[in-house]
């Protein structure tokens, strides 16, 4: 069992349930799934990075990235409809807390200059939304393989409600904080 799962089932979850005052064991909030996502704006003049980028992405993962294609043309930014202009890949399970785990304990400690995670960067329904301007803080990506820096958006998707006087952005923040996320003070 993954290092970061055992720790929710065993120390997270029983301190949360207490915490917010729930009976039912169902209802202590978890995280869902998370969401990585790349942004290929220069994909519609060059095809071969879509290849380069999948390469670092898949290791990033654990799984394949799908391609996501834009909905609309765009005359001022030289996009049309279908082109590629974009990465991105659903986590849930194992490959969730392997990949929650690595951020948590490798990647924001490695980024400079780093004093925590804002308040702000929660939204209504608890969950979390971090941009990292770098690849290269993961351990997986190889330097040498990157032709280029290029930043990367993080969706943490949780199951905290709005309940018992609690909002689901204190319930989100306070599991993330529990399972080991930096925030600033």
């Amino acid at each position: 069992m993954q290092r970061l799962k055992q720790k929710y089932m065993e120390e997270v979850a029983p301190k949360l349930q207490e915490e917010l005052g729930l009976k039912n064991k169902l209802a202590v909030p978890c995280v869902e799934k998370i969401v990585l996502s790349i942004g290929l704006g220069e994909a519609k003049d060059n095809a071969g990075i879509l290849d380069k980028v999948k390469v670092y992405f898949t290791q990033l993962g654990g799984q394949s990235p799908v391609v996501t294609k834009a909905k609309k043309s765009i005359a001022a930014f030289k996009v049309s409809a279908g082109q590629p202009i974009g990465m991105m890949m659903t986590l849930r399970g194992t490959k969730m807390y392997a990949f929650l785990d690595k951020l948590v304990s490798i990647a924001l400690p490695k980024v400079r200059d780093f004093r925590g995670i804002s308040d702000a960067s929660f939204d209504g329904h608890g969950n979390l939304n971090i941009g990292l301007k770098e690849q290269t803080i993961f351990p997986e990506v190889d330097y040498k393989s990157v032709d280029k820096t290029r930043g990367l958006a993080v969706t943490i998707t949780t199951s905290a409600k709005n309940r018992g006087g609690h909002t689901a952005k204190e319930e989100g923040k306070l599991l993330l904080k529990y399972l080991g996320m930096p925030f600033k003070k």
